[in-house]
């Protein structure tokens, strides 16, 4: 079991995509209230008073859409301005990257993951819920751009492989490697928060897109791995690498060095598994002394394998989850 060191932090649940495979068509989400949110003040206490002296270096800054969080930069700023911090990434759907990517740089943000789940508009704004108006791949294409020229390296472009939607990319998506040191992330369809669209198209494994690569360039296995689950390889001769993330067909619990922590507080051991999750805000706003928080985030550690092992035997594979990816914080 690897050392759990890397914290996922959900900034904000809100999103300003509604993407398919995030949050049901149709339904009526229920929002965090503003004060139920932790504060910048909570958030960097929690970070630095019982996170990072129980080992924590790595931290991810997520959502619902983690741009859409007023003073972003500040919180970029103040979490890597810890002599800690060892890493600090970001994951965002890349809409208002454009303007922001400098500043964020500046404010010593390095890693940025962007959701780009095709390369037609018309099947892009089809995933993220764009039925009227203008598209808006273009803002995100600008977005990624922005941070390639800016200095972002890695660069990361995630894409969730849906059946019968953008499966037929995969190929074009894996090219942008080829030339440029971009780094494609291919991510099995899951069952969170999506039973309908699931059951209707059903997912693709890691297995079978590698082979369509392999079988149209060729793949070898790249020299680098990240900080995460994915497996990675390499167009032969590419500049940027292949990553396929299997929570599906291949399970990784065994790899899994993260916990999450929600936009109201909760620390989730697992991103299909609440067993031990922690209200760390109503502790922190009851005054309980943030010793003794980190005594209940040691012990939630302690118990970590177990709730991945349990994870991996409890029929992940077909089963189907209620809460979506955007309120997990995923």
């Amino acid at each position: 079991m690897n050392q759990v060191d890397y914290l996922r932090i959900s900034l904000i649940d809100r999103c300003n995509f509604r993407c398919q495979y995030c949050m049901p068509q149709g339904a009526d989400l229920e929002y965090i209230l503003k004060q139920n949110i932790l504060t910048d003040e909570e958030l960097l206490a929690l970070i630095q008073e019982v996170f990072i002296p129980l080992g924590f270096t790595k931290f991810r800054l997520t959502g619902g859409e983690p741009l859409l969080r007023p003073r972003v930069v500040d919180l970029v700023r103040a979490i890597a301005s810890f002599p800690q911090t060892q890493d600090l990434s970001m994951t965002t759907n890349g809409f208002l990257l454009a303007s922001m990517a400098q500043d964020l740089y500046n404010a010593g943000l390095r890693r940025i993951n962007i959701s780009l789940d095709s390369l037609n508009p018309d099947t892009f704004d089809h995933i993220i819920g764009n039925s009227r108006g203008r598209s808006r791949w273009l803002d995100v294409w600008n977005g990624i751009q922005t941070a390639a020229r800016v200095g972002f390296d890695p660069l990361k472009l995630n894409v969730v492989v849906i059946p019968g939607v953008n499966d037929g990319e995969v190929l074009d998506l894996a090219a942008l490697t080829i030339d440029q040191q971009w780094h494609v992330r291919f991510i099995e369809f899951m069952p969170i928060g999506n039973a309908q669209l699931f059951g209707d198209r059903g997912w693709i494994s890691s297995a079978e897109l590698r082979q369509r690569i392999r079988e149209h360039w060729g793949l070898t296995e790249a020299q680098v791995r990240g900080n995460g689950p994915a497996d990675v390889f390499q167009i032969p001769g590419a500049k940027g690498t292949l990553g396929f993330i299997s929570q599906m067909s291949e399970c990784f619990c065994d790899r899994c060095n993260r916990i999450r922590l929600s936009a109201d507080g909760w620390l989730r051991p697992c991103l299909l598994n609440e067993t031990g999750q922690i209200d760390l805000k109503t502790a922190l706003r009851t005054g309980i002394q943030t010793t003794e928080i980190q005594k209940q985030v040691r012990e939630l550690l302690a118990i970590k394998p177990e709730i991945n092992f349990k994870q991996r035997f409890s029929g992940t594979k077909t089963g189907v989850y209620t809460r979506t990816m955007s309120q997990i914080g995923g």
